[in-house]
């Protein structure tokens, strides 16, 4: 059973301000409660071809993947993919105007898990949507604070 999850917040900040930010992911372990660290594999700034190594917690369980920028369209779409691990996985990140200095993001993860992932995959969902919920809302209180 495939995983589509996706979760959509309005930052009080610029379009620009707010892609930036969160297009690099070296900021991740900062807003995303789940993520303990991040490793470049390829040299920064974030580009198509781009590979970051990440460690996270998830479910009690930790996870170690690599993401692979697929496609970069700068202040309007950042998405990475892994295809190792029992959850090959896609993060997309889009980001819009939302009137005077506001930016709708929308984040979405989705994969094919398989094996017990396969099985669990619709309590997976739920965590995932509270945790995106979540990390979005930790990343609009940390932005507007600024």
């Amino acid at each position: 059973m495939a995983v589509d999850v996706q979760t959509e917040i309005v930052i009080e900040r610029p379009v620009r301000e707010v892609a930036e930010y969160v297009a690099d992911p070296s900021n991740a372990p900062e807003w995303y409660a789940n993520i303990e660290s991040i490793e470049w594999r390829t040299d920064p700034p974030v580009a198509v071809g781009s590979r970051m190594d990440f460690v996270a917690h998830f479910l009690g369980r930790r996870l170690a993947y690599t993401y692979e920028v697929v496609e970069l369209v700068p202040l309007e779409l950042l998405v990475m993919r892994t295809a190792q691990g029992p959850f090959p996985m896609e993060t997309s990140y889009h980001w819009s105007p939302a009137g005077e200095g506001r930016t709708h993001m929308s984040l979405r993860n989705r994969g094919e898990p398989s094996g017990f992932a396969g099985v669990a995959a619709p309590l997976m969902a739920a965590a995932m949507r509270r945790a995106n919920q979540k990390d979005l809302t930790r990343l609009k209180s940390l932005l507007e604070s600024r």
